[in-house]
């Protein structure tokens, strides 16, 4: 069993920045892993906002291509997410994704709130 713990969020005005950190319970073996972040909004799909694979190769949703940036530590087992230039409409519970060959993981979702 693997917990994703996840810190970072809160409350910022509009154009501020924000740093999202997931970190896993423990190490990650599997050499097929992604992990990404996703958004979820009431009465909304849960909506893939960024991935990324073991060796870095990443992918953004259109809505954050050039305010956000997804990385990882392999080493520390966490993968974070930077935000900037922070829109209203990036208000939303996140949650950290972790997916293996095996299995499944998420986490418990942090708030972002984004002030105009």
């Amino acid at each position: 069993q693997v917990q994703l713990l996840e810190s970072g969020g809160g409350l910022v005005q509009a154009g501020g920045s924000l740093r999202l950190s997931c970190a896993a319970s423990r190490n990650i073996f599997s050499l097929m892993n992604i992990m990404g972040w996703y958004r979820q909004v009431p009465g909304k799909q849960r909506e893939l906002v960024a991935s990324i694979t073991r060796v870095g190769s990443t992918s953004y949703a259109d809505s954050v291509k050039g305010r956000f940036t997804i990385s990882r530590d392999n080493a520390k087992n966490t993968v974070y997410l930077q935000m900037k230039d922070l829109k209203p409409e990036d208000t939303a519970v996140y949650y950290c994704n972790l997916k293996t060959d095996l299995s499944t993981f998420w986490g418990q979702g942090t708030q972002v709130t984004v002030s105009s």
